[in-house]
């Protein structure tokens, strides 16, 4: 069971941060998914080791037990640590990537960086970098000159909303650097309560 909570864990971080993956460079951020995928592997084939010494009654197995449950502790620990690390990386991260990505918008014939940005502003209902207002410094703003910004940006209650910046209230007002940034966040902090978790039911264990 812990092997598989787990296991859900690190891959519900890799599927979501495949939708914020154009706002960071740094890979390295998702090194503690990483590490608690294996770990939850790891804790499955421990779990089987643990029942047949038990059922066997085997001094060595028991032993080679409680040896690898201390390593899976270490990792957890080692989890922790590096799942705070990369927390407080995201902002630099986000903040260093997110203008490169609205500058390389292309509406017309969206590619995937275009697609991320149109998904975030929806899902975070958001828009721009700090506000609506970021879109005028862009280049696709600017080739299309109709003083618009995309459709991602209009509250999603409204059916006739254009994107035109003559109509502010129809737009979302606030701006998606911090919501992303604290998404993210969030997402790298239920890796590390799941290892503490864990680590505390071994420790009690």
């Amino acid at each position: 069971a812990a092997a598989g909570i787990l296991c859900y864990v690190g891959a519900y971080v890799f599927i979501t941060y495949d939708d914020y993956d154009h706002f960071f460079e740094d890979v390295y951020t998702l090194i503690p998914a990483v590490i608690i995928i294996a770990v939850g592997t790891l804790l499955f084939i421990i779990g089987l080791i643990g029942c047949c010494a038990t059922i066997r009654e085997s001094r060595c197995g028991l032993a080679t037990f409680v040896i690898i449950l201390l390593l899976v502790f270490i990792t957890e620990v080692v989890v922790v640590v590096l799942g705070y690390i990369y927390r407080a990386k995201v902002e630099d991260e986000v903040d260093h990537s997110i203008r490169k990505v609205y500058n390389g918008y292309n509406g017309t014939n969206p590619d995937a960086a275009s697609r991320a940005i149109d998904y975030v502003q929806r899902q975070l209902r958001c828009c721009g970098i700090h506000n609506y207002s970021d879109w005028e410094n862009t280049v696709w703003f600017k080739q299309t000159k109709n003083n618009s910004v995309p459709l991602s940006c209009c509250k999603a209650a409204l059916s006739n909303c254009t994107g035109s910046l003559t109509r502010p209230m129809d737009l979302y007002s606030e701006g998606c650097e911090a919501l992303v940034v604290k998404k993210l966040q969030e997402i790298m902090m239920y890796v590390i309560w799941a290892a503490l978790a864990f680590a505390a039911i071994q420790v009690r264990g």
